[in-house]
């Protein structure tokens, strides 16, 4: 009998609703089970109560911005091994090498594809040694 959700845990940390059902209608196909915030607050809240298999992060939030929540997740002994996929509309090299730099196991820019999305999620997951 084939498992559903295999690949675990994902939480999806995006104020914009229709980019966050988008991602995380991809994400359920990819076989995760998929939470979805709409600050960094609330995302910073849940990936401390379960033991998420991968992060994906929006930088521009509101309140509290996805930089520091990074910062914060990778400064965490608890959170810090969890990958994070930031996902922005910053096209910038530079954006992107400090994401890197932070810690961010892949940078993704918006608009998304369902395809570029997969992908890295597939990348992500098999390189944490956690596909099903």
């Amino acid at each position: 009998m084939p498992q559903k959700h295999a690949k675990g845990l994902a939480l999806v940390i995006e104020d914009e609703a229709d980019v966050r059902r988008f991602a995380s209608l991809v994400l359920a196909l990819e076989g995760l089970t998929v939470v979805e915030v709409d600050t960094a607050e609330r995302g910073l809240e849940l990936a401390c109560q379960k033991k998420y298999n991968l992060v994906l992060l929006d930088l521009r939030l509101p309140g509290r911005d996805g930089w520091s929540m990074l910062e914060e997740m990778k400064r965490n002994a608890k959170l810090c091994d969890i990958p994070v996929i930031v996902f922005t509309a910053f096209a910038d090299v530079d954006s992107r090498d400090k994401a890197l730099s932070m810690g961010a196991a892949d940078y993704l820019v918006k608009p998304l594809s369902a395809a570029g999305l997969r992908e890295s999620v597939e990348r992500v997951l098999k390189r944490r040694g956690r596909r099903s």
